[in-house]
């Protein structure tokens, strides 16, 4: 199997360095752009598994790229950027970014979450799978059946299709009022202390460790991520 290519769209030419360098370590190939219009070239040109993209670039805005994108490509986008503000975060994931990481990071933690993308990336456009495996739990998606260690665990009808959203994504951000739209409905995209409550009976029942959750994962101030 050849290795995954990722194109990276950043203008600050020492911050290529530094990622290539650190994705190049991986076995990944990577494409490089400083624009935006370079940038969707290769797209189109190449088979590419991966964007990391950076929103302040010379020729436009990075969000309403991502919007226009997602019109043409369905790949994982991991954004990469100085702008921390969280509603900065939460417009850049509702436009259809899958991930968001704000400089300055470290290496460790780019390449886990590129590495969260690349396993979503072959799933794109495949069959649904019936079964879902993290840890010693088994979801059966066609029974509608949990099990740990082989032991049938009682969801609620919200507890079970707040898994089931959080399991279509795995390894993406999921912002609340994404969340909150797919189980709730969109009366109650503001109503965010519902999706605390419920997200923490999901980790009762199904983490070793709730207070240390291994796969429901909180994204601060912007949401949550299942990391299978």
């Amino acid at each position: 199997m050849s290795e995954p290519t990722i194109l990276l769209i950043e203008d600050e030419a020492q911050i290529r360095r530094l990622v290539r360098a650190a994705l190049e370590n991986e076995d990944h190939r990577v494409l490089e752009s400083g624009t935006l219009k370079a940038g969707l070239a290769q797209l189109h040109a190449d088979a590419v598994q991966l964007l990391i993209l950076d929103l302040g670039l010379p020729d436009g805005d990075g969000i309403a790229f991502i919007r226009e994108l997602r019109t043409q490509f369905a790949l994982p986008v991991l954004v990469l950027s100085a702008r921390s503000a969280e509603g900065e975060k939460i417009r850049a994931l509702d436009a259809g970014a899958d991930d968001y990481l704000t400089k300055p990071f470290s290496t460790g933690e780019l390449l886990a979450r590129v590495r969260a993308q690349l396993r979503r990336a072959p799933q794109e456009g495949a069959t649904a799978e019936t079964y879902c495996h993290f840890g010693d739990i088994k979801v059966d998606l066609a029974q509608r059946c949990v099990t740990r260690k082989n032991e049938a665990v009682r969801l609620t009808p919200i507890e079970y299709r707040l898994l089931c959203a959080m399991l279509a994504e795995p390894g993406k951000v999921l912002t609340y009022r994404h969340l909150l739209s797919a189980v709730w409905g969109k009366a109650f995209v503001e109503s965010n202390h519902y999706l605390r409550i419920y997200v923490s009976h999901l980790r009762q029942k199904l983490e070793d460790d709730p207070a240390q959750p291994k796969y429901f994962l909180t994204e601060t101030g912007v949401g949550y991520r299942f990391q299978g």
